[in-house]
């Protein structure tokens, strides 16, 4: 099996190449992301706890679910397949907003991604992808940002810089 490769960009989100995941992540070198967040008719958002096998951020509380376009997929495409392969269903997403982080992790791993947030709704339960997905609920906006202060150790950097500073375009 071939291993999954990730879309180096610039700051501009130009595509500058290819590189093998783990690779990028340990060179920590900018590539394209992004991260699904779906909300139901209560304005509630579908949350996820990570696998306890994933190789970063392990058990960790985060977004609906979040990856790697693949070269040649649009950010839609990228969104709408990995929210089929986690969380076992689709709908439709809309590309918002996008920006640039770093986040070094405790393995020695860092994600330094140009992440394109989507943003979509849902009523139902997923069907969970046991090797992605530990567990899922759905919280209001207002109680993340709550428990968030309370305890941020429980939920992943990312989805604490997103809440942080992109609050206002996730809100719905």
């Amino acid at each position: 099996m071939a291993q999954e490769k990730v879309i180096l960009v610039n700051e501009k989100d130009e595509q500058i190449g290819l590189m093998e995941k783990i690779e990028a992540h340990e060179k920590a070198l900018l590539h394209r992301a992004f991260s699904v967040f779906v909300f139901n008719d209560k304005h509630e958002l579908m949350i996820q706890q990570r696998a306890l096998s994933k190789y970063h951020s392990p058990g960790l509380w985060t977004n609906t679910c979040c990856s790697h376009q693949r070269e040649g997929e649009s950010n839609i495409e990228a969104g709408k397949r990995r929210l089929q392969e986690e969380m076992g269903f689709s709908t439709e997403l809309k590309d918002t907003i996008s920006f640039i982080y770093k986040a070094p992790f405790d393995n020695g791993l860092t994600e330094h991604e140009f992440d394109h947030i989507l943003v979509g709704y849902f009523e139902g339960k997923p069907d969970l992808n046991p090797d992605e997905v530990a567990e899922w609920k759905w919280m209001s906006l207002e109680a993340i940002e709550k428990d968030m202060q309370a305890n941020p150790f429980i939920y992943t950097e990312w989805f604490k810089i997103i809440f942080d500073k992109y609050y206002s375009h996730i809100q719905q």
